[in-house]
């Protein structure tokens, strides 16, 4: 998916100044939001933290306790502030890409039993719909080669350095479980292989 930056602002936020930069699709007209701290310090050979966030309404907005999404975007925006110097990715793909209110149905069906991937695939979608190509392209765009990048996700470790990006090294984003959200942390654990514990 190639991108184009389609505008750029300044954005005080409770963790310091970033600037706001809006991406789009150049084929399918999807947009992305991606947040960057010490953007004067940054150039072509540095090696900056980097979070892809995909977007997760329920948890970023509402802090759903069913995921651990909301927990995970704090933390990332912490460690960049922390850090004073960084870029966090926000990945408009809703619910792996099936959108907010096949999420809602997803979320029905692991009421009754199933599990997200279970219920991904009852609803006629695959385990995960997401595609990282974007996020490499802006990672591109930006001119950034080297990354230490924020995930417990090895697939989006496979595709960026598929494409061309450097990981310098992984950052794990641990969050503890709760009852609403065990299973599905569990799921990720054993299906989608995600790196959960340090």
């Amino acid at each position: 998916m190639n991108v184009k930056e389609i505008s750029r602002a300044k954005l005080p936020t409770k963790w310091g100044k970033f600037v706001i930069i809006g991406f789009k699709e150049i084929d399918t007209g999807n947009n992305h939001i991606v947040l960057v701290k010490g953007l004067k310090n940054i150039n072509k050979n540095s090696i900056i933290l980097v979070r892809i966030h995909s977007e997760c309404l329920t948890g970023d907005v509402f802090d759903s306790l069913r995921c651990d999404c909301g927990i995970q975007l704090q933390l990332s925006l912490d460690k960049i502030s922390q850090e004073n110097c960084g870029i966090l990715i926000y990945h408009r793909q809703e619910g792996r890409n099936i959108g907010i209110l096949n999420k809602i149905k997803a979320y029905n069906l692991q009421d009754k039993g199933l599990d997200t991937i279970e219920a991904n695939h009852k609803l006629g979608f695959d385990t995960d719909e997401r595609n990282f190509i974007s996020c490499v392209n802006i990672l591109k765009n930006l001119d950034i080669k080297y990354i230490k990048l924020l995930t417990n996700n090895p697939y989006k470790i496979k595709i960026l350095r598929k494409y061309g990006i450097n990981i310098v090294s992984r950052i794990p984003l641990i969050v503890n479980s709760n009852i609403y959200n065990f299973k599905y942390l569990n799921t990720k654990y054993l299906k989608l292989k995600h790196l959960l514990f340090l």
